[in-house]
């Protein structure tokens, strides 16, 4: 799930809006009890629509709730589901943390585990290239989901050199136009990631045979963001085993990023480009001012925001139209969208700061 289809879920506004959230399971025997732990959570759905609308006017969320229901792979489960069902939405979502079990109506979507989801698990792209074809991944740590649908991967070399073979000319030099072909074709490759990278600006792992990753870093203008490769043919390998193969190289590279940008927000403090406490954070973050959010892992604080929007009233609690559950996981949003990144750290590495520090643009 990407940002544009959280924010998309979070603007929906209808009555009722069904939101069922539950704990999961990824292996068996524990994942047999998934199914019936998700039917009970369906039945008192159905009761509270019942007693809240009446049967006839809930028939049709509910309808669409059975229908969603059938479809969920129960073998494929992490460590949390998330249903939402409207007269419109039908969506269901796992996630690699555990959840509550809980039944939401309301007229909007409780999208809350979502944002935690994707603001605090470990992202990034997998670029696995080929000829036949480049696959494009979206990656939480070792879960890849490869993206087709709407999208222009795969990518089949069509051209010279791939789906078309070289000409027979002993006046041409065969070899040299290969390698232009597959520039091209990579070139094209890099250009479709770019879209990608621009709405969700991630840590990208490269897969492939040395000649691909060659042509590819020689003309990648995202050189920055390629963080970890891995090496070898794996055209035929699954979404599942490569997850497994990659996602320590991702890993390990993270972990030297960590370490990296201590002296990174060092030299911002130095150089008065930063911001610390979770307030100032909030303020530079609405501003769009954020290059480069450092927060502790652990760090999560209710506040309400004041009516200009730029301040948090940090007083222990929030409640109101105003009130954010999580002013940490609010910053952090609000970075993302103005096209900054988010660094965690250990709990207790940030303390000179409040917990959480911003490295500023300008």
């Amino acid at each position: 799930m990407n940002k544009q289809d959280i924010l998309a879920l979070a603007a929906a506004r209808a009555y009722p809006c069904l939101t069922i959230t539950l704990p999961t399971h990824r292996t068996t025997p524990d994942n047999r009890q998934d199914p019936i732990r998700l039917k009970n959570l369906m039945g008192e759905a159905a009761r509270r629509l019942a007693d809240e609308q009446g049967k006839r006017e809930s028939a049709v969320v509910l309808q669409s709730l059975e229908r969603l229901a059938e479809t969920i792979d129960h073998e494929r489960n992490l460590d949390g589901l998330v249903i939402f069902v409207s007269a419109a939405v039908a969506h269901a979502e796992h996630v690699p943390f555990t959840l509550p079990e809980r039944v939401i109506v309301d007229a909007r979507f409780f999208t809350r585990d979502l944002v935690y989801a994707y603001n605090r698990s470990p992202r990034y792209w997998v670029l696995a290239l080929s000829e036949q074809p480049t696959r494009l991944f979206a990656a939480v740590r070792d879960d890849l989901e490869e993206l087709t649908v709407g999208s222009p991967f795969p990518m089949t070399h069509a051209g010279r050199g791939g789906a078309r073979p070289l000409p027979n000319d002993p006046a041409i030099n065969a070899s040299q136009l290969r390698d232009e072909h597959h520039r091209g074709f990579f070139r094209a490759v890099d250009q479709a990631l770019g879209a990608y990278l621009t709405a969700d600006p991630l840590p990208v792992a490269l897969v492939g045979v040395d000649r691909y990753l060659a042509f590819f870093r020689e003309v990648t203008g995202h050189s920055e963001q390629i963080v970890t490769t891995l090496t070898g043919n794996h055209d035929q390998t699954s979404a599942h085993d490569l997850g497994r193969l990659v996602w320590p190289l991702v890993r390990e590279s993270l972990a030297v990023r960590r370490t990296a940008i201590f002296s990174e927000l060092e030299a911002a403090v130095g150089g008065q480009r930063s911001a610390s406490t979770l307030g100032e954070a909030w303020r530079f973050a609405q501003e769009g001012r954020g290059a480069t959010l450092v927060v502790e892992e652990g760090y999560h604080e209710p506040a309400t925001v004041d009516p200009s929007g730029l301040h948090l009233l940090l007083d222990g609690e929030a409640s109101g139209p105003a009130a954010l559950d999580d002013a940490v996981d609010a910053t952090i949003a609000a970075v993302l969208e103005k096209g900054g990144r988010v660094v965690f750290v250990d709990d207790g590495t940030l303390a000179a700061h409040g917990r959480i520090a911003l490295i500023l643009r300008y």
